[in-house]
């Protein structure tokens, strides 16, 4: 699909972002995306190797929200020097279309001050923290993004993503929901669970081989 074909589904403001990245081409993953509804509030799990571009489908999503007035955007993250790395990441492709934040600090904090902030990156122990204290702003959010949700099984970080999840729905049913992984068991129950669109793709930008290495040479098969 080319990018033009989506043009009148994506703010303006983000479109012209876009063009100057140089992107022309949406890669199958965002495609899929965007066919089962991304753009227009829906919930989603998306499933395809490292590289494919399914972070994009979730900027799309955060960034759509944000820019249509509907609501901040928040990105959930299972460490804190990955919420560092997409807050950069996204600090200069998009500073200056909203205002991004990254709160992974003080646990016994409601952090008032990302009130004022449109797309906010967070460990799911920050988030959790942040319902806890009843953080007012969060009745703001419309899109929740999920990285690495496939560590919903993880037996130590899983059960508080599980109820953070859980939580947001019941105060937020409107929220857009939007799981990323690369690999995942279960990608059906996982989507059924979250009332969401399952999009698998198997595309990558580098082919992935396997081989069996013995006596200084790797035998490929």
């Amino acid at each position: 699909m080319q990018l033009p074909e989506v043009k009148t589904k994506i703010p303006e403001k983000l479109y012209s972002v876009l063009e100057k990245q140089g992107i022309t081409t949406l890669r199958p993953c965002q495609e899929k995306a965007i066919t089962a509804g991304v753009l227009e509030g829906k919930n989603l799990l998306v499933c395809s190797p490292t590289g494919s571009g399914k972070t994009q489908v979730a900027e799309y999503a955060a960034l759509t929200s944000i820019l249509t007035g509907k609501g901040k955007a928040i990105y959930i993250v299972p460490l804190k020097a990955l919420a560092m790395e997409k807050y950069k990441e996204f600090t200069s492709r998009y500073s200056h279309l909203c205002k991004i934040a990254m709160s992974s600090g003080d646990l016994d904090s409601a952090d008032n001050y990302l009130a004022g902030y449109d797309l906010i990156i967070m460990t799911a122990e920050k988030c959790d923290s942040l319902l806890r204290h009843h953080a007012p702003w969060i009745q703001g959010v419309v899109t929740m993004i999920v990285d690495e949700i496939h560590l919903l099984h993880d037996p130590q970080r899983g059960p508080v993503l599980e109820i953070l999840i859980t939580l947001l729905r019941e105060t937020r049913p409107s929220l857009q929901i939007i799981g990323l992984s690369a690999t995942i068991g279960n990608p059906e129950e996982l989507a059924n669970w979250l009332s969401a669109e399952l999009v698998q793709d198997s595309w990558r930008p580098i082919p992935l081989k396997k081989g069996i290495y013995f006596d200084g040479k790797v035998e490929f098969y």
